[in-house]
């Protein structure tokens, strides 16, 4: 996963599409960006993925359903799929059989904090 922030310029998405070529060896199966979005401008996330957990259904950034919330990660979260059977049952919808996409559901049912 990287990241840019070039609030003085059109830099951002450059950038991190640059960081994201770097790092092809280390995630050769998949590249997602999130980019020129107005609610964050200057703002540029990029990831490259190596496909383990949903191979043809974990392109990122992943949304919840309403396009406001979205996640990009590198890493596995390994109880995803309690998490996943709790956010169903409050009525979370998804998408994907991915754990990245329980990160955006939980944020929006738990917040921060979950504790």
């Amino acid at each position: 996963m990287c990241f840019a922030y070039a609030p003085a310029s059109n830099d951002a998405e450059r950038r991190v599409r640059a960081m994201a070529q770097a790092m092809l060896h280390r995630g050769p199966d998949d590249e997602g960006f999130l980019v020129e979005d107005s609610r964050v401008p200057g703002l540029a996330l990029g990831m490259r993925r190596l496909s383990i957990i949903d191979l043809p259904g974990g392109h990122q950034p992943v949304w919840n359903e309403t396009h406001d919330v979205a996640v990009v990660f590198n890493g596995e979260l390994y109880n995803y799929r309690e998490l996943r059977e709790r956010l169903v049952l409050a009525g979370h919808r998804f998408q994907t059989k991915s754990d990245t996409e329980v990160f955006v559901h939980g944020w929006e049912e738990w917040g921060e904090d979950p504790a």
